[in-house]
This record gives structure tokens, sequence and C-alpha cells, in this order.
């Protein structure tokens, strides 16, 4: 199968709204093409329901190579990422589902987020406007333990919002924290951030993000929310460790 281009194709989350979930739920699946520079595969799809299409991401088991740290099945750990962000009340990581009947396999269908691939994090992080988003994907990305948050995982759409892609190595009992977002480290996190992660250091998710993980994991996904809200403020990285590799 040849590779797919990296150019636009379909709608942005923000076109599509809430319709989203639904396409990718339950719509015909056609792949295009292979996404190129992936470590896993990873496929271009076009997703079509009742006459709307969408552009998405598909990521099969059957295309993760094995990990001494993490179990197969990555792409549960996608959907479980999106589905914690929905939780939250934050648009941040675009709509995600899992598909049992995709062509080569189960996997998870993630909305293309139209974007210019040159515009990543190291591009917009000096720049004011983005700041209080990235201080929000500095909270989530602490709380869903993310251990690959490169610069190139950050997207800005047409609407010049910020999505966070790429996040099958999250949700792990053992903190693994690994992130290229560490120029709010020290700063305060605002009420409006932290007021989220209540319920969820209650143990309170929804059934959907507890069928995903087990219970080790449910129960380091309330520690980390607990240690957030007791701190309140975003930590630094003393040991330089916590970057992933390669940045972008």
């Amino acid at each position: 199968m040849p590779e797919a281009e990296l150019s636009p194709v379909g709608d942005t989350p923000g076109d599509v709204g809430p319709g989203a979930v639904e396409v990718l739920t339950h719509g015909e699946i056609e792949l295009v093409g292979r996404l190129p520079f992936s470590s896993n595969a990873a496929f271009l799809v076009q997703v079509t329901s009742n006459g709307t299409t969408v552009a998405a991401v598909y990521k099969p088991e059957r295309g993760e190579r094995p990990l001494h740290d993490y179990p197969p099945g990555l792409y549960r750990r996608e959907v479980g990422a999106y589905l914690l962000a929905t939780s939250m009340g934050w648009d941040l990581v675009p709509p995600t589902v899992l598909r049992t009947d995709a062509p080569v396999g189960e996997g998870s269908l993630q909305l293309f987020v139209e974007h210019d691939p040159d515009d990543h994090y190291f591009e917009l992080c000096d720049d004011p406007a983005f700041a209080d988003q990235f201080r929000r994907v500095a909270v989530f990305d602490l709380v869903a333990n993310s251990a690959d948050r490169k610069g190139g995982h950050l997207l800005r759409d047409v609407h010049d919002h910020i999505w966070a892609i790429d996040n099958g190595l999250t949700l792990h009992a053992q903190f693994k924290l690994r992130t290229v977002v560490w120029d709010f480290a020290g700063q305060s996190i605002a009420p409006d951030l932290l007021a989220p992660l209540e319920p969820l250091a209650a143990g309170e998710i929804t059934p959907e993000l507890a069928a995903l993980l087990d219970g080790f994991e449910r129960d380091a996904l309330a520690a980390r929310a607990r240690a957030v809200l007791h701190s309140g403020v975003l930590p630094h990285d003393p040991s330089g460790q916590r970057w992933p590799w390669p940045p972008v």
C-alpha cells in the first residue's frame, strides 16, 4: 500500500462537531494509505456515514511493535486518552473511537486534524496566544501520565486550536511522564484547570474509560489527580531525563 500524503483531508474537529464520534463509530472505513514516519503502523482512512465523510487516523493492534513496559493494545490507550479529556470537559484530544470491524483488525480511529506539520510545539511555545492551551496540555499530561509527548504531537488546527495526538503511551499504572512541555514548570495551576480533577481524584471515571483500564491503572489515575490537586503547581524535571526522544 502506498504511503499517504500528509496533506489536509476531510474536516477538522471544529468543523465536524459532535457528529464526528457518530461517523467514526458507525461509518464505513476506506483505506487511503499508510502514514509515514510512524513507529507503529498507522493508516489514513476515510470514514463515511449518512452522506458525511471524514478523514481519520487508524491504528490497528496488529501494527503495534511489542514494548517491554506496555502490554499490547496501545490503541485502547488512544481511546482512553480521548475519553479522559472529554470527561474533564476539554476539547484536547481529537474524537477517537474503538472499532472492531476495521480493515486490518481491531484498532482506534482518530479524527484527522487539518494542520501544518511544521507548525509544532517548538514553533508555537513562545507565542503568548497559545500559552493557556499549552498549560492545559501540561496538566492533562500529568494526569494522563503521558510518556511520549513530543513537540510534533501538538497540532494547531485552522482555528488556532491545539490538539494533542499520539496518546498510545498514556494511563500506565507506573509514573512514566516524558514530555517537551516544561516551559510552565513551577507555575501555579489555575483553578479552572484544577476543578475537573476533583471527580478523578475521588475515583469517579466514566464506565467507558473504566472498561479500558485495569484496577491498578484506575487507582493510579485517581492518585495522580490527587497529587496534582494537592500540589497545585506544575512540576520541574530536575533529572532532565523526562524528555521523549526525538523531541519532535
